[in-house]
């Protein structure tokens, strides 16, 4: 049998294994994956977007008397 594969666990970098026999798996214990969970519950993890365009953008111009 191989021994199972060490990875760093996500919330406090301690080495983890990575195997059936570990049920947090990638995390360390339930209290890193209980963490974890709570940060993406709280919103406290963002993924970078693009702003949104102007509303004013989208709406023709009015035309312009002379």
């Amino acid at each position: 049998m191989t021994a199972a594969r060490l990875v760093p666990c996500p919330a406090c970098k301690q080495p983890a294994p990575y195997a059936p026999e570990n049920r947090w798996r990638p995390f360390c214990s339930e209290r890193c994956r209980s963490l974890d969970l709570g940060a993406w519950a709280s919103e406290s993890y963002r993924v970078a977007a693009a702003a949104p365009p102007d509303a004013g953008d989208d709406t023709p111009n009015p035309p312009t008397s002379h």
